[in-house]
């Protein structure tokens, strides 16, 4: 079974057994369970398609790693002629969940 889960604006393709980095949730602890509400599809014996979202849908999902820094980003800004060049890095923080069932 394949669904696809919208968290803030963040559409995820899981199956249950995935492990699905999301935007960083401080509020959740490792061990933490998380349910999505908003499901936009879900396929199985019959693919049930959401308008935007599928009525009764749930993913169950579970906090495996907190605080996890994703790869580096290089922004870098550069003027011609100018003598005008930075470079920074970014990395984004994530949380990282695994999906236990999806519930359609």
């Amino acid at each position: 079974m394949i669904a696809v889960l919208d968290d803030r604006n963040v559409q995820h393709r899981v199956s249950a057994g995935d492990r699905v980095l999301i935007d960083l949730n401080a509020d959740l602890t490792v061990g933490d369970s998380v349910t999505f509400d908003k499901v936009r599809l879900v396929t199985g014996d019959a693919m049930k398609i959401g308008t935007p979202f599928v009525d009764g849908a749930t993913i169950t999902a579970k906090v495996t790693r907190q605080d996890v820094m994703g790869p580096k980003l290089i922004v870098a800004k550069f003027r011609r002629r100018k003598n005008y060049r930075r470079r920074t890095g970014f990395r984004a923080r994530f949380t990282e969940v695994q999906i236990e069932s999806i519930n359609a």
